[in-house]
């Protein structure tokens, strides 16, 4: 089963951020998805893995919730 990780920066106050993508993730996939978990970050760090392969990451690229679930399904 695949695993996403979402890592945040706490505090540059990401937290509400990760939720959201969490709650995308786990709400369009179910159970297609072993596990959503959130990792606590510094230095302005929003990254999102897909078995530890990075799909997004904030420093590259514009926060966007539906463009991350987008990215996900193309790894599942």
């Amino acid at each position: 089963m695949t695993t996403v990780e979402v890592e945040y920066c706490v505090p540059c106050g990401f937290l509400s951020r990760a939720e959201d993508v969490q709650h995308a993730l786990l709400s369009t996939f179910g159970e297609q998805l072993e596990a959503v978990t959130l990792r606590t970050g510094v230095d302005g760090v929003f990254v999102v893995r897909v078995d530890d392969e990075v799909v997004f990451d904030k420093s590259e690229d514009e926060f966007d919730v539906d463009g991350i679930v987008r990215r996900v399904r193309e790894r599942l």
